[in-house]
């Protein structure tokens, strides 16, 4: 039976909804992104002007540096990039093996872990504060950057996502492992990692952006001024900067999560759908 559609005309509507959907998504994401980048480049009292000035009548591109040096963003760069590795680290230590454990060791109750672990993500973050803080407090951890790292060590998420990609692994290889007198920790570090490329990508890029956009948890562990991470350092620094500064601060901080982003976009996506055809 004929579909009322022509195969052409089928054909032309999706490539005209693809781009319709392109153009609008590029728009919505992109243009703010822009706009705070330029918005940054004019003068204080340009940018509080109503109605505001699309492109700046003085470009002044010597904001970001003027930014960089008021507020000494050099040294909460260093601190967030030591939180934001000292998580991942942590993170991937604890849930890559968790992961294996659940996926092919298959403990007595691993369901029921597993479904524990995943319950969590239902609990507000809020409610887990105070008892986390109070934690903390008594191990003597307040400006440590420990208090980020054991807080981000076990990811129920980064475990369900390690655990399903684990379980489309190819069970020959690692039978022929076993056979060859490989353990379950020899299988772990050569076999199943290599494998597991594009799934490590993505968790741990999931990792690092959460640890560097946190503002919460680091503004109740770091009262330390000097401690802080960039999320922090920009709040405080907010009610006495120039406005075209502080947004210069803030583009500087999203920098390097943004080229992350670029640099690694392909080993998001293949980790994304890696094993989730079988066959």
């Amino acid at each position: 039976m004929r579909t009322l559609i022509a195969p052409g005309r089928r054909r032309a509507g999706y490539t005209i909804t693809l781009v319709i959907t392109t153009i609008v998504l590029t728009v919505v994401f992109v243009v703010p992104l822009l706009w705070v980048v330029v918005s940054a480049m004019k003068t204080a009292v340009e940018l509080a002007r109503v109605p505001p000035t699309i492109v700046p009548e003085t470009w002044t591109p010597g904001t970001y540096a003027e930014a960089w040096d008021l507020m000494d963003l050099g040294r909460y760069f260093v601190n967030t990039i030591v939180v934001a590795v000292g998580v991942w680290a942590v993170q991937l230590a604890v849930d890559v093996p968790a992961a294996y454990a659940l996926s092919r060791l298959k403990p007595v109750l691993g369901k029921g872990i597993l479904g524990m672990m995943l319950l969590t993500l239902m609990m507000p973050a809020a409610v887990l504060l105070v008892p986390t803080y109070l934690t903390i407090a008594d191990l003597g951890l307040l400006n440590n950057p420990l208090a980020l790292w054991l807080l981000g060590a076990a990811n129920a998420f980064t475990v369900f996502l390690l655990k399903r990609f684990f379980d489309q692994l190819p069970v020959e290889v690692l039978e022929a492992a076993r056979i060859d007198g490989a353990g379950q920790l020899t299988m772990l570090w050569r076999i199943v990692l290599p494998l597991s490329r594009p799934i490590l990508a993505v968790v741990s890029i999931f990792a690092v952006v959460a640890a560097w956009k946190d503002f919460i948890w680091p503004l109740l562990v770091f009262s330390d001024p000097a401690r802080q991470t960039l999320s922090v350092a920009l709040q405080r620094f907010a009610p006495d900067t120039p406005v075209n500064l502080l947004l210069a601060g803030l583009v500087l901080s999203s920098v390097p999560m943004i080229g992350l982003f670029l640099v690694f976009q392909r080993h998001v996506l293949a980790g994304l759908t890696a094993g989730s055809v079988k066959g």
